[in-house]
């Protein structure tokens, strides 16, 4: 249940929306859900029940490549508040990164458009994906983006310590 300021919060938020924007829905510090705003209230977007969060689904499946769980979400309309749970919502279209294709009822209809489509994929048909998708015409997701740039400057700082590690035995061991 969301508190009181985080809900009015929302209601600013959503008096600023328009029809088309994107809205992300910060859920932790690793994940927000994002969704496109349909006017009226409500928001068109991917996900599964309760956008996999207390169902237990999620949890699993976030990390899968291959797998059932893929086809636990689905595109739908719902009420701003109700997929708010408790977040506090924030436009956020990245109209600096790419341009719109066209006017905010355009990309509600190519959102419409999708209504009841299943599947998911962490790395390339997510809710922000989705959203993006809509909006620019770009099936893409910072977010992942983001991990991916994470995961690979993991290995490769990895693989220098692991190198300097090896060469710091091989002259210990040729001094000895």
């Amino acid at each position: 249940m969301a508190t009181l300021s985080v809900r009015r919060h929302n209601e600013t938020v959503l008096r600023q929306l328009e029809p088309g924007d994107m809205i992300e829905f910060p859920r932790n510090m690793w994940y927000s859900h994002y969704a496109v705003y349909a006017g009226h209230g409500t928001v068109i977007h991917l996900s599964g029940e309760n956008d996999g969060i207390g169902d237990g689904w999620q949890s699993n499946s976030k990390f899968s490549i291959a797998g059932e769980e893929f086809n636990k979400a689905w595109v739908k309309e719902e009420d701003f508040f109700e997929v708010a749970m408790g977040s506090r919502a924030k436009k956020n279209n990245k109209d600096h990164k790419y341009t719109p294709i066209g006017r905010g009822m355009d990309i509600v209809r190519r959102a419409r458009a999708k209504l009841g489509e299943i599947g998911y994929s962490v790395l390339c048909k997510n809710c922000e994906h989705f959203a993006a998708w809509c909006r620019y015409g770009v099936s893409w997701s910072e977010q992942v983006d983001k991990a991916v740039t994470f995961a690979a400057v993991t290995c490769v700082v990895g693989a220098f310590v692991g190198l300097a590690m090896g060469m710091g035995r091989s002259r210990r061991n040729a001094n000895n």
